[in-house]
């Protein structure tokens, strides 16, 4: 715990000193995200020339782009637990990150997939270290812990707004390597205030030698009530996959259906498309506590609030976006412009958001609930190997829609989500019967992350 001389507002000033360190990891990792694919895609011959690849290709780089930068957080995390610590790990990943983003700001081959893979380890190895570090701020149980996670998510959303913005414009509008560098140099800020305040996080996340415990090494059978516990954990996950295959659209195919059939004009102002990627930070800081309001009457109400029931519902409601977007890509079919309102792709990521509030920290809440003690970081670190998987799912999704059209993906989606949610509302009640009470226990919901 922080010496009390080192409190800032209540809180130990390692705290900020981690919130802006995550705050520009997230602009870094969203000012690729904003512009990755549209880059990928820009034509060799425009003023601003991106590499000229057809949109499959596109989609298939951005997929495991986005799939490995989550997966890495595996091998990051074991690096930390058994090699460096938390503290010196996270140093390593932000180094790696302002290597990455500076190599890409050169216009060369070599240095596009040089820098892709540096960003990718850095992400890697920060992501996990880093949330796992506010909490190693406080002693177990103070009721301080849960604020700290909101101050640090807001963080993060501020990182994920601000990114598609300032970011994007620079890299769409002027050119793409200076918006790759600009996202650096984010980076690098949010680096050298890491090494600034280190002397705030002398007594968090330093590196503690793994030693076995006599007789653990072969006590590791689960019991009949974890291996219960564990069935629903796996199933958990599916809902995952199927979640961010759906809702990470938003980088990729959504991006270029923007970019394409979209028409961005508002009062007499074309919108860059990257800006658009802003919008789900911005719903998250505007109706996170909202929605978490929400589902707290929802439960002293009496009914149904456990985790699974918030999950199926999240899963609906981020399915009825695309049923938006299906309305949308019917709308071009019949414009004269043939590109369709931005309002649908508004309504549609608010429906997102409103999901993913139901779904992904609900998600991270019921692994810390239902993972047995021994393999909790296991479990925690087959989340995010999931949540790569369904990065990957949706770009797989946005290359079948190149030939099977965007009306047929949108509403694939959207009706794939709708029977998913309905089906685990048929079965919730049996399947809150294998977590054997473990999901009664509640507790404050944080801000959401972006993830």
């Amino acid at each position: 715990m922080a010496k009390q001389e080192q409190l800032l507002w209540g809180h130990p000033k390692g705290l900020y000193i981690l919130f802006f360190t995550e705050m520009w990891e997230r602009f870094s990792y969203y000012g690729m995200r904003a512009i990755l694919v549209l880059y990928l895609t820009a034509k060799t011959s425009e003023s601003n020339a991106g590499l000229g690849w057809d949109n499959v290709s596109a989609l298939q780089m951005y997929g495991w782009y986005t799939m490995m930068v989550y997966v890495m957080s595996v091998p990051g995390g074991l690096i930390a637990d058994r090699l460096l610590g938390q503290k010196k790990t996270v140093m390593l990943g932000g180094f790696l990150l302002v290597l990455g983003h500076f190599i890409l700001a050169y216009d060369e081959l070599w240095a596009f997939y040089s820098g892709i893979v540096l960003i990718v380890l850095g992400v890697g190895a920060l992501k996990p270290n880093i949330s796992t570090m506010v909490g190693g701020l406080y002693n177990k149980g103070d009721v301080k812990r849960d604020t700290a996670f909101t101050i640090f998510y807001i963080g993060i959303n501020i990182g994920a707004f601000t990114a598609p913005i300032i970011v994007g414009y620079i890299g769409e509008v002027i050119n793409w390597h200076y918006g790759f560098g600009l996202a650096g140099i984010g980076m690098a800020l949010g680096q050298i205030v890491y090494l600034w305040g280190q002397k705030y996080l002398t007594n968090v996340g330093n590196f503690v030698s793994f030693k076995k415990e006599k007789g653990t090494q072969k006590n590791v059978k689960l019991t009949p009530i974890e291996k219960d516990r564990m069935i629903v954990l796996i199933l958990s996950f599916i809902i995952v996959i199927v979640f961010w295959g759906a809702y990470e659209q938003a980088g990729g195919l959504m991006n270029l259906y923007a970019r394409d059939k979209i028409n961005r004009v508002m009062f007499g102002i074309t919108i860059p498309t990257s800006f658009l990627q802003s919008l789900h930070a911005f719903y998250v800081i505007l109706i996170g506590l909202p929605i978490a309001y929400f589902w707290s009457q929802w439960r002293k109400k009496g009914l149904e609030s456990s985790s699974l029931f918030k999950m199926a519902i999240g899963t609906i409601i981020t399915g009825l976006g695309f049923f938006l977007l299906s309305k949308a890509a019917l709308e071009t079919t019949v414009s004269l412009d043939g590109k369709a309102s931005i309002y649908w792709l508004f309504g549609a990521y608010l429906l997102h958001v409103i999901g993913e509030l139901s779904i992904s920290p609900v998600a991270l809440s019921f692994i810390t609930k239902l993972a047995p003690a021994k393999y909790a970081s296991l479990m925690m670190g087959a989340y995010f190997m999931v949540s790569g998987l369904g990065n990957r799912l949706a770009a797989f999704l946005g290359e079948e829609a190149q030939s099977a059209g965007e009306y047929t993906i949108f509403f694939s989606i959207f009706a794939f989500c709708a029977f998913f949610g309905l089906l685990l509302i048929v079965f919730v009640k049996k399947l809150k019967k294998l977590t054997h009470g473990a999901d009664e226990v509640t507790s404050p919901s944080p801000i959401i992350e972006a993830e």
